[in-house]
């Protein structure tokens, strides 16, 4: 038997392990803060687990290289990989906006050229001229795209919001709400077909572990 491979995007993944734990699988040497491997295996349930930047987990998945991905809905949205979305997992919940000073809101409801800063440029994209039909220019940035608005760069920025507070202290508002955002798995077209037994198992069992977990 094969190793069903798992893409998971490095950083926030307690929950993540959490639900593999509670399937009987050892995750300790994943959660070790301190470990450099990338590449983890288990004997047992022939699951080998890679740990991979975010943005590449679709890419991974899509190509093959794994068979299965966890990764947020931004993610998936913006790299835009021929894939199979199967959970929402219900965790790392947020939401994708369009953010700026107070004063930006009518430039936004008469449909002004703007510009818009963000690290998501193909998510603005779909959301200002598929959805909204308002022309604009999107500029990508890769730090803090806050600072755009602030200092002249953009009217607006695209970007996640989790509570809020960065915003309110930089004098900004949630302006519009494109879409909101969780941890996703996804599956390779391929692999859905030929590992459909064991992937179908996998994909059981998380359900019920967050039903489960629903009803505590």
């Amino acid at each position: 038997m094969r190793y069903l491979t798992i893409a998971l995007a490095k950083g926030r993944l307690g929950k993540i392990f959490d639900i593999f734990e509670h399937m009987g699988i050892d995750c300790a040497e994943m959660r070790d803060k301190d470990t450099r491997k990338l590449i983890f295996t288990n004997e047992e349930y022939k699951l080998k687990f890679i740990l991979s930047k975010a943005s590449d987990v679709p890419t991974y998945v899509e190509y093959g290289a794994a068979d299965i991905g966890i990764v947020g809905k931004d993610t998936i949205l913006e790299e835009g990989r021929k894939l199979f979305e199967v959970i929402d997992l219900d965790m790392a919940k947020c939401r994708m906006c369009v953010i700026g000073p107070e004063s930006s809101a009518e430039l936004l409801k008469h449909k002004e050229l703007i510009r818009v800063a963000t690290k998501y440029p193909n998510i603005a994209k779909d959301y200002f001229y598929n959805q909204k039909h308002q022309t604009v220019e999107i500029i990508k940035l890769h730090g803090s795209v806050e600072l755009a608005p602030i200092v002249g760069l953009s009217e607006v920025i695209v970007d996640i919001v989790e509570t809020g507070s960065t915003l309110k202290a930089n004098g900004l508002q949630v302006l519009e709400e494109i879409c909101p955002l969780s941890a996703r798995m996804v599956v390779n077209q391929v692999s859905m077909k030929m590992e459909k037994e064991r992937i179908t198992k996998l994909i059981t069992e998380v359900r019920a572990y967050l039903q489960s977990k629903k009803d505590a």
